[in-house]
Order: structure tokens, then C-alpha cells, then sequence
């Protein structure tokens, strides 16, 4: 059983930055993938960006926000971020994180998600 809490959204203009943070708890966070989905009004969920279990090694972003988004994880701390740099208008949304036992951009096959947080990106 993985918990998760996000924090950090709030208001920022755009090309403005921006720091996520997810907070898991549960003895076996490590061995989860985890993302970042998005989900503005009115429409469906969306993939952001994933980051494989264990080492962290390899990212997989989507290409709206490649370039821009940087995840990471600390499995010490049970943290996983993602740090939006030049936002966007357009990057509006309710961000949530996910645990999955595979990595994959598929909303489905996440086990576990938090509450979410808003970011609102101003023009």
C-alpha cells in the first residue's frame, strides 16, 4: 500500500517555474514507477512525465512538456518531484502523482494516486 500527497502548485505567471513534490508512504515506494499526470477542466487526464522504480534512471516525459519538466526521485526520502520550468497558460491543471508497478504512461495501470494540486499558469 503506497499514500500519496502532493504539494507545491499554487499561481505563477507564465514562464514562470514551479516545483512539485509527492510524498509517499509505505515500506516498498522504491520498488514503484512513478508519474505525473495532469488533468485540466473539461478534459481527460493526461501523462506528464514518468520515472522508473529503484534507481530512478530513466525518465520519459510527454512532448508538450519535454525540455521544460524535469522528474526525479529520492527513495530515502520516499519524495518524487517534478520540477516546470517556462510554464505555459496551457500547462493549467490539477497534477497528480502515481505509483505503477511498471513504467508506463497508461493512467490505468497506476495502483495508486494522490489528492492532486492546482497550478495555474497566468498570462
Amino acid at each position: 500500500q503506497v499514500q500519496l500527497v502532493e504539494s507545491g502548485g499554487g499561481l505563477v505567471q507564465a514562464g514562470g517555474s514551479l516545483r512539485l513534490s509527492c510524498a509517499a508512504s509505505g515500506r516498498t515506494f522504491s520498488r514503484y514507477a512513478m508519474g505525473w499526470f495532469r488533468q485540466a477542466p473539461g478534459k481527460e487526464r493526461e501523462f506528464v512525465a514518468l520515472i522508473n522504480s529503484y534507481s530512478g534512471d530513466k525518465t520519459y516525459y510527454a512532448d508538450s512538456v519535454k525540455g521544460r519538466f524535469t522528474i526525479s526521485r529520492d527513495n530515502a526520502k520516499k519524495m518524487v518531484y517534478l520540477q516546470m520550468n517556462s510554464l505555459k497558460p496551457e500547462d493549467t491543471a490539477v497534477y497528480y502523482c502515481a505509483a505503477s508497478p511498471g513504467a508506463t504512461m497508461r493512467p490505468h495501470e497506476y495502483d495508486y494516486w494522490g489528492q492532486g494540486t492546482q497550478v495555474t499558469v497566468s498570462s
